[in-house]
């Protein structure tokens, strides 16, 4: 029969199994809740999927034949394809937090935070919800690409790489947007605070230009942007135009982790 003390070594070890085993499983049971409000309305993923469309079939058409912008050995379609997959991933995820707010409105949110789930767990949970909108995105993204001529790789390390990168990049810009819900608290300020910023993301990035093209105060800025980082990361998978995987998955990933622990302090402030 082991002695009290060496007990204790097995009864601390079980105790911190069974609270990561209630922790994952809150975060999975937020997950799912979130997924099946997108299986019964699928329709907001079909018309999302109109501006990427429009991006890749006029503007990247137009721009492959003028050859206005460098892009080495890339077709310009090719090198935009990621960039627009990108955008599409950052317009969807960065409105996420306008959900909190209804949820907050119509009680749900409320009955939330009186749960024994953590708060860090309702905020993976609802970014991991944002990483499954963002991947039936890149699906569609993907096949249009692929259309259109700018021959995405389909190897399964490249579609595994560019399935990891989207759903780091939903979680990132859905936690970021559910940070500003939490500070702006009305659906009027979110909406008009969430228009504001998708622009300036977008176009200071390496989406649809490279950087080397900016003036020398917007390289600077694209390169504190976590959408470049996903952007070049998404081009070393989809058409092997990246060269920095190792720093884009560090940057995006430190910023999410920086992202969560805020959001989850904030979380329970917007009730008040």
């Amino acid at each position: 029969m082991p002695s009290p003390a060496s007990a204790a070594p097995l009864t601390a070890w079980a105790d911190r199994t069974r609270s990561v085993s209630a922790f994952v499983e809150q975060i999975y049971a937020i997950t799912a809740v979130e997924v099946r409000k997108l299986a019964r309305d699928p329709t907001e993923l079909l018309t999302r999927s109109v501006q990427p469309a429009l991006w890749l079939l006029v503007f990247g058409q137009v721009f492959t034949r003028t050859r206005a912008i460098p892009t080495g050995s890339l077709t310009y379609s090719a090198f935009m394809a990621p960039g627009i997959l990108a955008q599409s991933v950052l317009f969807m995820a960065i409105f996420y937090g306008i959900a909190v707010i209804w949820e907050r409105d119509l009680g749900t949110l409320h009955r939330l935070l009186v749960s024994p789930a953590r708060r860090t767990a309702l905020v993976i949970g609802k970014a991991l919800s944002a990483g499954v909108r963002g991947l039936v995105q890149a699906a569609i993204v993907y096949i249009l690409a692929a259309i259109l001529g700018s021959e995405p790789h389909f190897d399964p390390i490249s579609l595994a790489g560019v399935a990891t990168m989207v759903v780091l990049a939903s979680a990132l810009f859905s936690t970021f947007s559910l940070v500003i819900a939490c500070l702006v608290k009305t659906r009027e300020r979110f909406m008009g605070i969430g228009q504001v910023l998708t622009m300036p993301l977008f176009f200071a990035s390496n989406a649809i230009y490279p950087i080397a093209m900016m003036p020398g105060w917007l390289q600077v800025v694209a390169r504190g942007n976590p959408l470049t980082y996903v952007v070049d990361a998404l081009r070393a998978f989809m058409v092997g135009g990246g060269s920095h995987l190792a720093l884009d998955f560090a940057v995006v990933t430190g910023v999410l982790a920086v992202l969560i622990a805020i959001a989850a302090r904030l979380y329970p402030t917007l009730v008040r």
